[in-house]
């Protein structure tokens, strides 16, 4: 078991996973070919985390100068609630520190009160709500942690 970079191999993988697991009901729009422009953009990291020669789970994020971005994360389903996604956040989150960028910022939908317990738990929290986010069907909770104090983040 150990976390990776996501390879150009792995696109069509972590695209499948995005559309089963995150994008169910709102089309898909992580194709493997967006995936593997993330995997290739150096401002991005796409990770894995690799099981039994499987990927179990996955995380993308976008780094700015001043706040990084959690675009995607997930973890299959027979496989959640063993510390998968809480390592896999928690190595961006390092890599986030290690550039000195300490904002956090990603959406979830509304709907998914388990991402957000989550989310919650690793110690973001909700700052907006923005309706019809998702494709004009589904409203988003924007959240945001801020790596270095933990203070509340305003919606800037």
């Amino acid at each position: 078991m150990q976390i990776e970079l996501a390879r150009g191999v792995d696109a069509p993988i972590i695209a499948v996973l995005s559309r089963d697991l995150i994008e169910t009901g709102l089309g898909w729009s992580w194709r493997p070919e967006r995936v593997l422009r993330a995997i290739r953009d150096r401002d991005t990291t796409v990770i894995k985390f690799v099981e039994h020669d499987r990927i179990s789970g996955f995380a993308i994020m976008r780094f700015g100068y001043e706040e990084a971005h959690l675009d995607l994360l997930a973890v299959r389903a027979g496989r959640r609630r063993r510390g998968i996604g809480s390592a896999l956040l928690r190595w961006l989150e390092q890599s986030a520190l290690t550039a000195g960028t300490s904002i956090v910022r990603l959406e979830v939908r509304e709907s998914s009160l388990g991402a957000q317990r989550f989310y919650e738990r690793m110690g973001y929290r909700p700052y907006r709500t923005v309706t019809g986010y998702y494709r004009g069907r589904e409203a988003a909770v924007q959240m945001a942690r801020d790596l270095w104090c933990d203070l509340p983040i305003s919606a800037t």
